[in-house]
């Protein structure tokens, strides 16, 4: 009886408390949150139905045929597979990276903070300042890499230039860079879990995978579901990287649709279809979003 009593007494508080705040004190973010966010993303659906180049004021407007073009366009579906290819590879190694790294440092009794540190910071550093140091390293000539190589034996490896490497290399840059931050969410997931859950399963005779399968896993269901939406986002709109590191190139080898975007849009002078692209790669994002979203929630319900 009492607990209901002082639910309704919460409750009450909070209603009052909201009709105590003036509405006008929410304008400003309102305000900024459509000017910058609401009307540009209307215009980009009335611009991706243009023939625009982004500079004269005149626009054609031409209905779908932008969409009509992309389906037959060869290279829109050549960026959307190497969009598609970085994601899913991406997602699935930085996430086990990062686990990995996580399960590491929250096991290592003196060092800890260090070693945090010494994983996070290359998350801290600008992508084109990265990607600019790994060309250096993964060049063919001099780079530090191929130079290990050939002192074992190994002849070098043309990582960036070689169409078969060259966006798996940069896929490994994007996991060097981000695993440090997706481990300090698992080292937050991994600290919520209750010390007597493990020492229960360590007294039932569970062997360490057991445990992490059985036990852990389950219990960082919410921690995978954060983890892979970042990592699926960030997969599909990497675009600093492909700059520094390979242009899109050798040939189209490793453009995606956010470098397709920059280069039609703005170097193409093709603004109505670069728009268009965009929009296609939103709503990928976003059904690949909800998707893996309601996948990793149904595991997240039953732990």
């Amino acid at each position: 009886m009492n607990t209901n009593v002082l639910t309704i007494n919460r409750t009450k508080n909070k209603r009052s408390l909201a009709a105590r705040v003036p509405i006008w004190m929410a304008v400003p973010s309102i305000t900024l949150f459509s000017v910058f966010i609401i009307l540009p993303s209307i215009m980009s659906i009335y611009f991706s139905l243009t023939s625009w180049d982004g500079l004269n004021p005149v626009m054609e407007f031409v209905g779908l045929r932008n969409y009509r073009d992309m389906i037959h366009d060869a290279r829109f579906w050549n960026a959307f597979k190497n969009s598609i290819s970085l994601t899913v590879s991406l997602t699935i190694v930085q996430n086990i990276v990062a686990l990995a790294l996580a399960l590491f440092v929250d096991k290592v009794r003196r060092g800890k903070t260090l070693f945090r540190s010494i994983f996070y910071i290359p998350n801290l550093l600008s992508g084109i300042v990265t990607g600019y140091v790994w060309v250096a390293l993964l060049n063919y000539s001099f780079g530090v890499i191929n130079l290990v190589l050939n002192k074992i034996g190994i002849p070098s490896v043309d990582w960036l230039g070689n169409p078969d490497l060259a966006l798996w290399s940069v896929t490994f840059v994007m996991v060097w860079k981000g695993a440090g931050y997706y481990m300090i969410i698992y080292l937050a997931g991994l600290t919520s879990i209750s010390k007597d859950v493990l020492e229960a399963a360590d007294i039932d005779g569970a062997k360490p995978i057991r445990k992490f399968f059985s036990v852990m896993v389950p219990m960082l269901a919410g921690t995978f579901t954060i983890n892979l939406t970042l990592s699926l986002i960030n997969g599909l709109k990497v675009f600093d990287q492909i700059v520094a590191m390979t242009s899109g190139g050798p040939g189209f080898a490793t453009e995606t649709l956010t470098y397709q975007i920059y280069t039609v849009a703005f170097s193409e002078g093709k603004q109505g279809y670069g728009t268009a692209v965009a929009m296609i790669l939103f709503l990928l994002t976003l059904v690949l979003s909800l998707v893996q979203t309601k996948f990793t929630r149904h595991f997240e319900v039953e732990a």
